[in-house]
């Protein structure tokens, strides 16, 4: 895989190894065992086993590093060492009813700071990646944002509200961005991973993407693959602090402004 640094290989290893057990677990979807961790948000034995084989695999080339985990929470490193973040299945949903659009994310953050990232689609074996400074990059190919301009020509992705999700407040703001946004776009699609809609950003396929109220460990990674693809990241504020509210708009340098002001007005009539 072209452009991978030593990191890169570490970050790529781990997630390789998690996804040949998991996609063995997801051939045999029907007989998991499934349980509740909230409302419309399921916890599989395939999510547990590919975060422990993803921690194992990051401590053993990283031992003083820390780990951020959607499922294992928190575990400090040594002081000053960077930190793992991991979401070891985005699109559990789609994971436990068979659709097969999911990712295995895993970022780096050193001194508050995303400094790499990687995204791994399992299914279609393809493999987003970044690091500060030296570009972003599907397997072997470099990627880009679009190059689109016209928001009439643009498609877009979010994340729609569901169940344990979201107040009849929220739901009804959503509803408004996306009547806002449908009507002056070529289309909108919610395919229920943001790590994929971020990397699908990155590498051109969507033009931009909006969601409310996501975790650090589904943006982290996808954050810093937009941007080294030489796109814009912010919240719904058009501020660098999309990974700290949780609410992120990203878009080519193009779509960007235009996809904020659209959500504001959006914002001002709900």
């Amino acid at each position: 895989m072209a452009g991978r640094s030593a990191l890169i290989n570490v970050m790529f290893k781990a997630a390789d190894a998690a996804s040949r057990r998991m996609m063995r677990d997801f051939g045999e979807v029907e007989n998991l065992q499934v349980t509740r961790k909230g409302a419309a948000d399921f916890v599989t034995r395939a999510d547990t086993n590919a975060e422990d084989i993803i921690r194992e695999e990051l401590a053993k080339a990283r031992s003083e590093w820390g780990f951020i985990m959607e499922e294992g929470g928190k575990i400090e490193g040594a002081e000053g060492a960077p930190t793992w973040i991991i979401d070891p299945i985005d699109g559990t949903t789609n994971f436990t009813h068979g659709i097969p659009h999911f990712a295995i994310s895993i970022a780096v953050m050193d001194a508050g700071k995303i400094t790499a990232g990687l995204i791994l689609d399992p299914a279609r074996n393809e493999c987003f990646f970044a690091e500060t400074g030296k570009g972003a990059f599907m397997n072997e190919r470099r990627i880009r944002v679009s190059g689109r301009r016209q928001f009439s020509d643009a498609v877009f992705a979010t994340g729609i509200p569901f169940l344990g999700r979201g107040t009849a407040d929220s739901d009804a703001l959503f509803i408004s961005e996306l009547d806002t946004v449908m009507k002056k776009s070529a289309g909108v699609r919610r395919f229920g991973a943001a790590s994929l809609d971020l990397a699908w950003v990155a590498a051109g396929r969507y033009d931009g993407f909006w969601e409310r109220g996501l975790s650090l460990w589904d943006i982290a990674a996808g954050y810093i693959i937009v941007k080294e693809a030489g796109g814009f990241v912010s919240d719904f504020q058009s501020r660098d602090k999309a990974l700290e509210t949780g609410d992120i708009v990203a878009a080519n340098s193009a779509l960007h402004t235009p996809l904020l002001k659209l959500l504001r007005e959006a914002k001002d009539k709900a």
